[in-house]
């Protein structure tokens, strides 16, 4: 297994990059967020669970760290993948292979170690439960059990734990970049009396994500942003700046 193995200076450079790239390949980035997200205890460690629906998910659970959270920061990345771009361990990665039971064990149990640690700050797990990168709107949705399993594990240790859905969309709308719309939703408090099982809470959480997903594509279509925030807003794309070229030489539209 890769553990992290973080470096403040590769947190600043990934930070730098991430919003470089995010500025070049999008109109914006457009945030939902339940009020209560950011009003969690910073004592309680929180797992954000999240639909894996392209390449950019482990870019924008460091941008949304950056942004709101400041927390410590981890992130579960398949083995085969980290391997091939271990700077990732930098910025609190660490591998799981699902190939091997006895590899996945450990991973589940070092995410445990890495949740009830003593910090300054609040301890946050991002993890994608689908385990691959799948359509967006394939259903039924399927979890695998391991952040159900790191759940139980926490509640062996401490009283609480959070969990928090988090979904992604890429949607083209009147540009020619596309926006990223992220949603997070209200957080759920665990705790050891009110643990239903990792069987249950699996598939809880798959119906939730389905829900959110769904909650989210209905904002898209109706265009019902009024509680969105712009966390980032991209590099004038083509059709932007031959608009700024005709206004500026004040030439007729075609």
């Amino acid at each position: 297994m890769l553990k992290v193995r973080r470096s403040q200076l590769y947190t600043l450079w990934f930070g730098w990059y991430s919003r470089r790239q995010f500025r070049r390949y999008f109109n914006s980035v457009r945030v939902f967020m339940h009020s209560g997200v950011q009003r969690m205890d910073l004592g309680t460690p929180v797992v954000f669970y999240a639909n894996h629906a392209c390449w950019w998910d482990g870019f924008w659970s460091q941008l949304c760290t950056e942004e709101f959270f400041h927390q410590n920061l981890h992130i579960i990345i398949e083995f085969q993948q980290l391997r091939k771009h271990r700077f990732f361990t930098r910025i609190g990665a660490f591998s799981l292979d699902r190939s091997r039971p006895r590899s996945a064990i450990a991973t589940i149990q070092y995410a445990t170690e890495l949740l009830t640690a003593e910090c300054e700050r609040q301890n946050a797990l991002w993890i994608f439960p689908q385990g691959k990168i799948e359509p967006i709107d394939k259903r039924p949705l399927f979890f695998f059990k391991g952040t159900a399993s790191i759940v139980a594990r926490v509640l062996e240790k401490i009283p609480r734990i959070y969990l928090v859905s988090v979904v992604s969309r890429i949607e083209y709308l009147e540009e020619q970049k596309p926006e990223l719309f992220l949603s997070f939703r209200e957080p759920l408090l665990v705790t050891p009396t009110e643990f239903p099982g990792t069987d249950a809470l699996t598939a809880y959480m798959q119906r939730m994500t389905e829900t959110h997903l769904d909650e989210l594509k209905e904002k898209i279509i109706n265009r019902t942003f009024d509680d969105e925030q712009i966390i980032l807003r991209g590099t004038p794309s083509i059709n932007r700046r031959i608009e700024a070229i005709r206004q500026f030489l004040h030439l007729p539209n075609e």
